[in-house]
């Protein structure tokens, strides 16, 4: 298990939690093939306030027409005063096989690649650090890149798995609710 580190003085729920948004909170964006897994897998970790799932680094501003390059991801929304970018990348590779390119599971093309992607170049260093640390880093092919463009994924794909839970995905179910209980504990 990761380790929790919190400066919080009051006791927080897990519902006010998700509802707090604060000056300290953090956007980082985690694609890691089909969404609808990704996205509630990393609802439940500790310090993630809020998720939307969405489109990475396309070209345009819409989801309707040809594939225009994006990978699908998760846009979590995290305190950092109680989960590190560190960590939270420490979670993201318990569910992505990261040598695999272009494919999780039984998605396949490029735009359930893996990636890490944030408007802030301390999120994107420590991303690669974390890779670079790993004693399999030469075979990683999670891309860490600045976020150019992010796009809402239509009301359908919006927690999903949550709203939908006989739907499956490439997470196995267990692994998908592994940290639930910690969650709301914060």
């Amino acid at each position: 298990m990761l380790e929790q580190r919190s400066s919080c003085s009051k006791c927080l729920t897990h519902d006010n939690l998700r509802q707090v948004v604060t000056k300290s909170t953090e956007e980082i964006f985690f694609a890691g093939g089909c969404l609808w897994g990704v996205q509630e897998f990393v609802r439940h970790l500790p310090g993630v306030i809020s998720t939307e799932a969405g489109r990475a680094n396309g070209a345009s501003d819409t989801t309707q027409g040809s594939y225009d390059g994006y990978a699908e991801c998760v846009r979590a929304s995290f305190d950092p005063q109680v989960v590190s970018v560190a960590q939270l990348m420490a979670y993201f590779f318990e569910i992505i096989d990261p040598y695999s390119l272009n494919k999780q599971g039984p998605d396949e093309g490029e735009k359930y690649r893996t990636g890490v992607y944030s408007r802030e170049q301390s999120h994107l260093d420590c991303a690669k650090n974390y890779i670079e640390s790993r004693a399999d880093a030469s075979r990683v092919v999670v891309e860490v890149l600045p976020l150019s463009n992010y796009f809402k994924s239509d009301d359908e794909h919006q927690d999903r798995l949550t709203l939908h839970p006989q739907e499956q995905c490439h997470i196995p179910r267990e692994l998908l609710h592994k940290y639930k209980s910690l969650s709301k504990d914060i």
